[in-house]
């Protein structure tokens, strides 16, 4: 059965749109080319880092984050940057008597940002720079599943990319959902591997505790 329920952060709980045109503006180049080569680089299977190495070559991003936040513009996000169905579907999960917790590829600064907003409403946040471990590396997921009160079969990890969230979460031996929002899952959405490996494929958080509901039914 499902017994807990983990998130990814970008894209999954928090629309990226901003803070990425935040970066383009960073680079001195417009938002629409910047977004096109960003959905390039995912679409040719490449690490989506590389788009800022195509305007600036040797782009250092973890220097460029420091330089930001120097200069007053720091990485940020808030309240108005989550998905609409993120709050609700979180009251519903709780409701539902889940474990809840959120891990994903963030910076110890993103990690404080998600405490401010959901230190309420989860058990967990953790981040691959608190771990030392970036998804998809299996230590990442090894983490999580130590973290949760719950064996890693019991738990089920929500993304929306199947390279970075659904195949290294499902070798973990977890259950996973796919949510169809943002370039990666846009991009990969009617992939062999979308189809085939999540345990769920959802247009919206909302759906999670219905269809959880009825995974856990049918396991007893």
């Amino acid at each position: 059965m499902i017994r807990a329920v983990v998130f990814d952060v970008g894209e999954c709980l928090v629309d990226e749109t901003r803070e990425y045109g935040t970066w383009a503006d960073w680079l001195g180049v417009p938002r629409h080319t910047f977004h096109a080569m960003f959905g390039a680089v995912i679409a040719q299977g490449r690490d989506y880092r590389e788009t800022f190495q195509e305007f600036r070559p040797g782009f250092d991003l973890d220097a460029e984050r420091e330089k930001r936040a120097a200069a007053g513009k720091p990485e940020w996000f808030g309240e108005d940057d989550l998905y609409a169905d993120v709050r609700p579907a979180l009251r519903q999960l709780r409701a539902d008597g889940l474990w809840l917790g959120i891990a994903g590829n963030q910076t110890v600064r993103a990690g404080g940002i998600l405490r401010e907003l959901f230190s309420d409403d989860i058990d967990l946040i953790g981040t691959s720079d608190d771990w030392g471990a970036s998804k998809p590396d299996p230590e990442f997921f090894k983490r999580v599943a130590a973290a949760a009160p719950f064996g890693a079969d019991e738990i089920l990890y929500v993304g929306d990319r199947c390279d970075n969230d659904i195949k290294p979460a499902g070798q973990a031996g977890m259950h996973t959902a796919l949510v169809h929002r943002g370039p990666w899952a846009g991009i990969q959405w009617d992939s062999a591997e979308a189809r085939e490996l999540p345990t769920f494929r959802v247009e919206s958080l909302d759906e999670l505790s219905p269809r959880v509901a009825e995974f856990n039914a049918s396991a007893r």
